[in-house]
């Protein structure tokens, strides 16, 4: 697994739907790991993050779901580059917001996750969520 960028990016969405967040997934990053997210309903200016932020906003995310899962439809790699096409499921555990608990998002993601030396260096992501009243 170390130098398959395929299984890197897996190990991480088995561990985010396993619950992991926060300290508990800064094995699956480089020090220097960054993301972008492209925008999209529930961010519409879209987001960039470095790993301690990528790592709070995993806790973040973690309190708001009672669980999540991500389906992989299709998986390549390109070098040192993984291409994931996903489908993300979660359930919201309490009322926040416009959600209420029991409430089922559902996005279909395209993701490029780029891998070094056995971790992941940056995960570019492209988030199209099904409707939902906001």
């Amino acid at each position: 697994m170390a130098d398959d960028p395929v299984a890197l990016a897996t190990s991480l969405l088995r561990a985010l739907e396993a619950g992991q967040c926060g300290e508990d997934l800064r094995e699956h990053f480089a020090p220097t790991a960054s993301t972008v997210e492209h925008p999209n309903r529930l961010k519409p200016e879209g987001a960039r993050a470095n790993l301690d932020q990528m790592l709070a906003a995993s806790e973040a995310g973690a309190g708001l779901m009672s669980s999540q899962r991500y389906e992989v439809r299709s998986a390549v790699a390109a070098g040192d580059t993984a291409i994931l096409r996903l489908t993300w499921s979660g359930v919201i555990a309490r009322d926040a917001g416009p959600f209420r608990r029991g409430d089922e998002l559902v996005a279909h993601i395209a993701q490029f996750v780029e891998t070094a030396g056995g971790a992941i260096t940056s995960i570019e992501t492209f988030d199209c969520y099904e409707p939902f009243d906001l």
